[in-house]
């Protein structure tokens, strides 16, 4: 029976410091689907080692889901420990402002219509964001900066329309 093994794992795992939904999702999830479809035990994948490490990258925000399981498949194909997976295939999450908020600039020019879907809290610039940075931005901080781009901008545009309209004079 596969997957047999993965209580034991889990409570290694779990025993060693790692959460316990953490440990278990990974074992259960992403491993035990990689494993199925190879038809081997999940524990014949990846060192007990290397799945707290794992887990502690995606806790401190250094790598999304997305980006672990990217590593993780790095670390399965013998491409080295998690550190050197994520370094070799450039995995770590961007979180510099000024490579965001150059994406969410482009996002915004290329969705004239975002400030409105803004107003109406919907975050869609974020969705381009995040494709444009590949998934390796910050989506939290992706957020926010979007939220900030689109407020400064409506006011902008707002203090234009008032001095159009001569309502707002410049002093």
């Amino acid at each position: 029976m596969k997957n047999a093994g993965l209580l034991v794992e889990v409570e290694e795992k779990v025993a060693a410091g790692a959460a316990p939904a953490q440990a278990r999702k990974w074992w259960t999830g992403e491993i035990a689907r990689i494993a199925n479809t190879r038809s081997v035990e999940p524990s014949e994948l990846v060192s007990p080692l290397h799945v707290p490490e794992l887990i502690a990258l995606v806790e401190t925000g250094e790598l999304t889901d997305r980006l672990a399981r990217q590593m993780l498949e790095g670390v399965i194909e013998g491409e080295g420990r998690p550190t050197e997976v994520i370094e070799k295939r450039g995995l770590k999450v961007v979180s510099d402002d000024g490579a965001l908020i150059a994406a969410i600039d482009e996002a915004l020019a290329a969705q004239p219509d975002v400030l409105e879907k803004i107003r109406d809290g919907k975050v869609q610039a974020a969705g381009a964001v995040m494709k444009a940075m590949k998934g390796q931005a910050d989506a939290a901080r992706v957020r926010e900066l979007v939220l900030e781009r689109a407020t400064r901008r409506a006011s902008h545009a707002c203090i234009t329309l008032l001095r159009e309209c001569g309502l707002l004079v410049a002093g």
